[in-house]
This record gives C-alpha cells, structure tokens and sequence, in this order.
C-alpha cells in the first residue's frame, strides 16, 4: 500500500476477497498512551482502512473511493503484539457504499474485540472530469 498512514502504521493486508478484508498492525510503542495500550487513533485508522478497503473491492474499474462519515466504539483496551481489523461491506450502492469493521487486539494469540466501526464510503468515478 502506498499511503503515507498505511505505512507509518505497518499496516499489512492478510485478506482481500469481494467485500471483506483483513488487514493487521503491530503494537508500536510510539502510538501508546501507557505501555503497551493503543490510543484510539491508529485503532480508528486501522478500522477505517478495513471497512473502506473491503467497501473498495466491489467497486468497478475506474472508480475510487474515500471516508465520507465513521463512528468508532471503543468497547477494550488495545494491547498486545498487534490488532487484526476485519472489514466488510453492509450495503453498496452507485455512490455510497455503508462498511463496517471489529478491530480485535491480539495478546498470546487470544482476540479480543477492542472496537467497532461503521463508516460510509463515497464512491467516486474518476473517468468523469469535475
């Protein structure tokens, strides 16, 4: 992935199908507000990639998309070695497509769902000039 935040975050992609991703992200000290806990930001962008990546793959060539709207519910600390965000589609249309993400934080191999997002994507078709 070739964005800038993609990158500070590590953010590496395990899954990409029709609607669904799985993307992770380590753990870095440096996005710690105590010793091993995440703030809310990186767990948000990594939510966010999720849904809006999986909101991507259906859409046709020539088309991109981008966050128009999310809502991030924090519901347990993100600590451990890394998060695993899972991302799907809830409803696509032409020009908004509704996706949602768990953000699970990953200790010793145990998951545990730390927040949940639903966002909305706005499908924009770049063969049309503005």
């Amino acid at each position: 992935m070739t964005m800038p935040m993609a990158q500070t975050l590590k953010i590496e992609f395990r899954r990409i199908e029709p609607g669904f991703v799985e993307l992770e992200i380590p753990v870095q000290e440096t996005f710690c507000f105590r010793p091993g806990q995440l703030q809310a930001t990186p767990v948000f962008a990594a939510a966010d990639f999720a849904a809006v990546v999986a909101a991507g793959t259906l859409l046709p060539p020539g088309f991109i998309n981008a966050t128009i709207d999310a809502t991030l519910k924090i519901v347990a600390p993100a600590r451990g070695s890394h998060l695993i965000a899972r991302g799907r589609v809830v409803s696509a249309s032409r020009l908004l497509t509704v996706c949602a993400a768990d953000v699970f934080a990953v200790d010793n191999g145990n998951e545990t769902l730390c927040a949940t997002l639903l966002g909305t994507a706005r499908n924009i078709d770049m063969r049309i000039k503005p």
